[in-house]
């Protein structure tokens, strides 16, 4: 195979730190080889419109300052499917022809996706209907992405959790209250769970534990009665009511997103315990912040990893972080396993050791 000298990446989905670090280690590494770099803006959004929107991207534009920053110089969107685009008649269009030749406009050799589980089927179905190749590279502050033991912007959205709940705990033991933290997530609880416990929390309710409001009422009870008046919670967002619903919060568009579980649980406490509760929402604070070091780190070791792979040209892969070191998996084997709390882990044996209540 002769080796590629044009290749194009984009971020696709929600957002997250980190991202520029992975950028950043990509235009290196390509650029390092003589390659050129094409930025797309707006994930697949930016090869839809007409004329494109893209930008070569040089190692100039890539400075120290660039891997501080959160979210994605190039831009993205969760929004849409580009197999069924809604149309001013009320139709729909398959946007999935005009992607693709887009692509074959630019004359990219390899494409590189980064993006969840969402983004990387999306991309994958789009490599084979077009014929062009394709790496991914897993982010999502959720680290529900399988085949890999971390997603680039996972580590941050833990800390960030961690920090929050380090300052409810003071606020909350001077006024003798019960703070309830509610976190992303999507259906995967990593976010509460690691938070949670380096933050000192005394409940964790996440999605794969179902729950029983009144063990957390006494659990908070016993907290409140143990000389320190105080109670700390952390909840998922897609964690569900006693009756089971999840609740959701309609945005523009009609679309509808995880939202409530936090005030929901805060009411139930309180009804129960008469104990004041107050009700924190992180939301997207989880996605916006600096990356710390280790999502740095994965970042860049991705980036680099990727243009490997299309140097070496093995495609339909996804990079993956395993026992310390960079591996590479099929993408599809990726998608097939989402990766929620294994509840029989070392993180929730923990959780029960320290006297966590998990809500079952």
């Amino acid at each position: 195979m002769t080796a590629p000298k044009r290749i194009g990446i984009l971020t696709s989905g929600g957002d997250c730190a980190g991202l520029n670090a992975v950028l950043r280690a990509a235009v290196y590494a390509a650029t390092g080889r003589g390659w050129e770099v094409y930025g797309i803006e707006d994930g697949t959004a930016g090869l839809l419109d007409r004329p494109m929107r893209y930008r070569v991207l040089t190692r100039q534009m890539f400075d120290t300052t660039i891997m501080r920053l959160g979210g994605t110089i190039l831009g993205t969107t969760n929004k849409g499917n580009p197999f069924k685009l809604p149309q001013a008649d009320g139709s729909f269009k398959d946007g999935s022809d005009d992607i693709i030749a887009g692509i074959r406009e630019l004359k990219l050799d390899a494409v590189i996706g980064i993006g969840g589980d969402g983004s990387m089927e999306i991309l994958r179905t789009l490599a084979k209907r077009g014929g062009f190749n394709l790496i991914c590279i897993p982010k999502t502050m959720d680290n529900d992405v399988g085949k890999t033991e971390i997603s680039v912007g996972f580590e941050t959205a833990a800390y960030v959790a961690t920090e929050a709940l380090d300052r409810l705990q003071p606020t909350a033991a001077s006024h003798d209250r019960v703070m309830v933290l509610e976190v992303m997530g999507r259906d995967a609880g990593h976010v509460a769970l690691n938070a949670g416990i380096a933050g000192g929390a005394d409940v964790i309710l996440l999605p794969e534990i179902p729950y029983d409001i009144e063990k957390v009422a006494a659990k908070i009870r016993a907290c409140v009665t143990e000389n320190r008046g105080f109670g700390l919670v952390i909840v998922s967002e897609a964690v569900k009511t006693r009756g089971g619903d999840a609740l959701k919060v309609e945005h523009t568009g009609g679309e509808k997103r995880y939202g409530g579980i936090g005030h929901y649980i805060s009411a139930e406490i309180s009804q129960l315990t008469g104990f004041e509760t107050r009700v924190t929402v992180l939301g997207h604070v989880l996605r916006g912040a600096p990356p710390i070091h280790t999502d740095r780190l994965v970042a860049a070791a991705f980036g680099v990893h990727a243009v490997e792979l299309v140097a070496q040209g093995k495609f339909d892969r996804m990079v993956a972080w395993s026992n310390r070191q960079v591996i590479d998996v099929p993408i599809d084997e990726a998608i097939a396993s989402y990766q929620v709390v294994d509840l029989n882990g070392a993180l929730v044996k923990t959780a029960r050791a320290l006297g966590i209540c998990l809500g079952d």
